[in-house]
């Protein structure tokens, strides 16, 4: 098994080295200790197949197994995962029936709701400290905007919070719906400058450490456990914010229809994301390990033509590929930083997926496989929603 293995990976790897000059030479150790080289220069990394659960995984060069053989320890990498994720291409992603599970038959049978509290609880319900250790002071767990790629992750964050507060027009007083409350990021920097936040969040951990934080900051916000698409508000919103929440509202439609029902007449949505070609094309690996449900992130050209068909305008858009990227990047680099922390607290897996996970990020923004947008749309005063509605006649 391992002699065909070895032939394929040869082939294969010499045909992407000649259409990827960045790809660069690595050394694979198999079970018994024999170790290969592929490429002509010194290694960049090395992979350790430690088990023969591993070595069946690399011989399929499926994603999903070879992923899950990171995770478990059956294989570990010495070097830049970065540049080991430049083999990517060579693996294989055919898992039909998994993503059917992840994005169609658990919705059917759990409903969306249910399927959607569930899914974040499976990513976002782990202890604070640890999401805190890696997004830093911001404790925001969306893209930044960056201007300049040295600048601190903290400027960048702040950049962002501020621009959103701008472009939605809000002042002390005004009241801004937040989707997604998370570790209270933006709500902390609205609220500290007198703006009324409402903060959603599926999360139990996000929505205590949302309570405490407010409280302990005398904050004039307030933080509610719902589903966006389930929330009713006695009176209308000035402005939404929604960082990063778009990958899990999927359904376009009822989203933008939520947003016209929870907003004043001129009030203001602002949102960003990480973009794809298509819904639902994550991959098997995230929809199983990473992200369970149907998770996704945003496709553009759908989401603007779901939006033509409502009252609300598009202001603005903007491509943030470079600062997602960067954002990526910050947060990966943090993970290795504290490794030991993290492993010692909350078990080496724990690490190993958010490492993954990261980094693939990291590399799906660097070659366009993922892009991230800013957008920023508004529901229309009374009388221009009146006239684009038909009425108004002479």
């Amino acid at each position: 098994m391992a002699h065909w293995l070895l032939g394929r990976l040869c082939r294969r790897y010499a045909e992407l080295a000649r259409r990827d000059p960045r790809l660069r030479s690595f050394e694979l150790t198999l079970p018994g200790g024999a170790a290969v080289s592929f490429g002509d220069d010194a290694p960049a990394f090395r992979i350790r197949l430690r088990t023969l659960r591993a070595l069946r995984a690399f011989t399929r060069l499926d994603e999903v197994r070879i992923g899950l053989a990171y995770l478990e320890g059956d294989l570990d990498l010495e070097g830049e995962l970065l540049e080991a994720l430049r083999l990517r291409p060579l693996l294989t992603d055919h898992h039909p029936l998994l993503r059917l599970r992840a994005t169609r038959l658990r919705r059917l049978f759990l409903g969306r709701r249910r399927s959607d509290a569930l899914a974040i609880a499976d990513h976002y319900d782990e202890d604070p400290d640890f999401f805190l250790l890696f997004l830093g002071p911001s404790r925001c767990y969306s893209h930044a905007v960056f201007t300049d790629a040295s600048e601190p992750l903290e400027k960048a964050m702040a950049r962002k919070f501020e621009g959103a507060i701008e472009a939605c027009g809000v002042r002390p007083g005004r009241r801004v719906l937040d989707i997604g409350g998370g570790w209270g990021g933006f709500a902390e920097y609205a609220g500290s400058r007198g703006i009324r936040v409402t903060s959603l969040t599926l999360s139990q951990r996000s929505e205590r450490f949302l309570r405490e934080l407010f409280r302990a900051e005398r904050l004039p916000c307030e933080v509610v456990r719902e589903h966006f698409l389930a929330y009713r508000s006695r009176e209308p919103f000035d402005a939404i914010v929604n960082m990063g929440v778009s990958e899990h509202l999927p359904d376009y439609r009822a989203t933008l229809a939520r947003y016209g029902d929870l907003l004043v007449p001129g009030g203001r949505v602002y949102l960003d994301a990480s973009t794809g070609p298509r819904r639902f094309r994550t991959t098997s690996f995230v929809h199983q390990h990473v992200f369970p449900g149907d998770a996704s992130t945003l496709c553009l050209h759908d989401y603007l033509r779901a939006l033509a068909d409502t009252p609300l305008e598009l202001l603005e858009l903007h491509n943030d590929r470079e600062s997602y990227r960067l954002t990526s990047l910050h947060w990966a680099q943090s993970l290795e930083r504290h490794r030991e922390a993290i492993a010692a607290r909350w078990g080496e897996r724990l690490y190993r997926k958010f490492h993954l996970f990261h980094w693939g990020c990291v590399y799906a923004f660097e070659t366009g496989q993922l892009s991230a947008v800013r957008m920023l749309l508004e529901k229309p005063a009374e009388a221009r929603l009146s006239r684009r509605l038909g009425g108004g006649r002479f």
